[in-house]
């Protein structure tokens, strides 16, 4: 990948060899707000066509930016905390899965536009479950829970209320 396209980590590369040779600037959490604005003002592109996509905690901050924004989040992963904040969450291994939920809200496509431009591409859809997952904890009123004291102790003990 060429220098000038790396935006949220800046290499120094080895002149020689072209290999990474440090970390000039590696942008985390808030930081890569940072980056996207920048980049963003760079581009000329208004917040709403903000497409971000992000896999772990320092996303957070950005999907959080780019939502207030009415920017499109997508989750590639299963991680709970991610996916409760990005508006889509594609699950699959291959990276080309992530267009799908950009043709759907982006290019208003429905499902058998999207398989006729995957199909050009010479790729087929074979699975596509689309869910809306809710996480439940319920319990009976009458079962103890047990929950953390730390009552003058070195270190926290569990005990049942």
């Amino acid at each position: 990948m060429p220098p000038d396209h790396i935006f949220g980590t800046r290499f120094r590369y080895n002149e020689a060899t072209g290999e990474v040779d440090s970390i000039i600037r590696a942008a985390a959490g808030w930081g890569k707000i940072s980056v996207l604005e920048e980049l963003r003002a760079n581009l000329g592109i208004s917040h709403d066509h903000i497409i971000y996509l992000g896999d772990g905690g320092s996303d957070l901050p950005v999907m959080m930016h780019v939502n207030q924004h009415d920017g499109l989040t997508i989750a590639v992963s299963e991680a709970k905390f991610i996916s409760r904040v990005a508006k889509r969450t594609v699950l699959s291994a291959n990276a080309m899965s992530v267009l799908v939920p950009v043709l759907e809200r982006v290019m208003n496509w429905k499902s058998a536009e999207i398989r006729r431009f995957f199909r050009s591409y010479g790729l087929t859809l074979l699975e596509w479950d689309r869910m809306h997952t809710g996480i439940l904890t319920i319990q009976d009123f009458g079962v103890q829970v047990a929950t953390l004291s730390n009552d003058n102790a070195t270190a926290p003990q569990l005990i049942a209320q």
